[in-house]
């Protein structure tokens, strides 16, 4: 035990009028201990100034307390949203996490995960990624594991997503019901199941309305606002015909707002523009941005409370959730 003030658990013991065995099974939550009993032992501690060392705790338990996470892009508005979920999570369960960053590439997640098993976690968060299935089956023989914004066939109540077919489609339709039917979509990463599936949502909905698809109105880009930027223009410089825009997600709605003003275009008046994410900014973009908000915190949060419920083999359940339109400024009707 880490002592503050050469302090021991024999005067935690003296001080709190109990055993030391008693202070033992405080520290380490091994047993129940009676109520009062316990309440005296936290208040000696307190009053004498005690912390118990986490390494020496975790060695009593045959636990580190420790949780990896392989998250992705670090700095990135949506997966930093994710880690702010788990880390509210994990508030008050005594596991502290350990966050390694994927990248998006395969290789370096697979890396990554090495990383932390050598720390000896307690169990695996994985964020979004693209490990193979059959290497999380066989982690998952290993370590208790969850995984958050991805979904895994055979991995049911052991992940946690949303329906980006269903959102893209959501967000299309939107734009269709206000007269849009040249919607230009800003794809994301062209691998990435979220950008697949959001593409898989908005080709849905043209169907749906009788609008003729067209490959011309299709920018392959990523996530980043700099994607957004070069989306504009090149379906400027073509001299494609746009009316509104679907993007990948805020950050690539945000570089094609700029665009459209660096070109004379305004938004809603000329072009309609719908994102995804609902990042903080969204609500203070000039106009507000119309977008599909993902409840990243929320995802994160469930993900790490199931983990821990896991790793002590306690009951849980875990859901998809709803991606729901919020509704701004950004959207006019076609005139």
């Amino acid at each position: 035990m880490q002592q503050k003030g050469e302090t021991t658990i024999q005067d935690i013991a003296d001080h709190a009028q109990v055993s030391k065995s008693t202070v033992s099974r405080v520290l380490n939550k091994s047993t129940a201990v009676n109520k009062d009993k316990r309440t005296a032992v936290l208040a000696a501690m307190k009053t004498l100034g005690f912390e118990p060392n986490l390494a020496a705790r975790s060695l009593a338990g045959g636990r580190s307390m420790t949780l990896g996470v392989l998250t992705q892009n670090i700095g990135s508005p949506f997966y930093d949203a994710l880690a702010q979920g788990v880390i509210h999570g994990l508030a008050g369960s005594g596991y502290s996490p350990i966050f390694v960053d994927g990248q998006w590439q395969q290789s370096t997640e697979i890396e990554s995960i090495r990383t932390l098993i050598g720390r000896r976690v307690d169990g695996l968060l994985l964020i979004g990624g693209d490990v193979p299935v059959e290497q999380l089956n066989q982690l998952r023989e290993r370590l208790p594991t969850i995984v958050v914004a991805r979904e895994v066939v055979g991995w049911e109540n052991q992940c946690i997503h949303v329906d980006n077919v269903q959102a893209g489609y959501e967000a299309t339709k939107h734009l269709i019901d206000f007269g849009h039917q040249r919607i230009a979509l800003l794809r994301g990463i062209k691998e990435h199941p979220d950008a697949i599936q959001r593409f898989e949502g908005y080709a849905k909905a043209l169907t749906e309305a009788g609008i003729e698809f067209d490959t011309d109105l299709i920018y392959q880009g990523d996530f980043s606002g700099q994607s957004g930027v070069m989306a504009v223009n090149s379906l400027i410089s073509r001299g494609i015909h746009f009316t509104a825009i679907f993007a990948a997600n805020d950050m690539v709605a945000f570089g094609a707002r700029l665009a459209l003003s660096r070109h004379g275009m305004r938004v809603p008046e000329d072009i309609s523009l719908v994102g995804f994410d609902d990042q903080a900014e969204s609500a203070f973009a000039t106009p507000p941005l119309t977008t599909m908000k993902q409840p990243a915190v929320e995802m994160g949060t469930a993900a790490a409370n199931a983990l821990v419920k896991l790793i002590h083999d306690e009951q849980y359940e875990l859901a998809s959730l709803p991606v729901e339109l919020q509704r701004r400024e950004s959207v006019a009707r076609l005139r």
